[in-house]
């Protein structure tokens, strides 16, 4: 009885690991802030955005965030600036390492699919992303 306990314990903590890896694939693309919940519990959202963000991830792990300004016409405006990053697999965590010539800073990927992106900051921001949809006028 007391080996079939430890192997269930040891199959349910398998089960319920996260797989932090399988996020990579859904974070290239155009993300649309939803809300931000702050440390404290508060909650501020956002309607409307005046700017996405663009992930480009390559398969080493390297990409690039950029801002973004959606048209009415469906195409982006944008500037040459972005800011570079190595994604790494740490214990438990997905990290996004980012480096300007500003500066550097860590942001963790909490989850992650094709409609959602949850992120937390250094200061514990969590930055819930929707999938970016254009505008449709017709």
């Amino acid at each position: 009885m007391k080996r079939l306990l430890i192997f269930l314990f040891i199959i349910i903590n398998i089960g319920c690991q996260k797989n932090n890896e399988s996020y990579i694939k859904h974070l290239n693309g155009y993300w649309e802030i939803e809300k931000v919940l702050l440390p404290s519990g508060e909650e501020h959202v956002y309607n409307y955005n005046e700017f996405i963000d663009y992930f480009n991830v390559s398969d080493s792990l390297k990409g690039f965030r950029k801002k973004l300004k959606p048209a009415l016409n469906g195409t982006f405006e944008g500037s040459n600036d972005s800011e570079e990053f190595v994604i790494k697999i740490e214990q438990d965590s997905l990290n996004i390492y980012y480096q300007t010539n500003f500066s550097n800073w860590k942001e963790t990927i909490l989850f992650a699919n094709e409609k959602e992106l949850k992120i937390i900051n250094a200061d514990r921001n969590i930055y819930i992303y929707k999938s970016y949809k254009p505008i449709n006028l017709n």
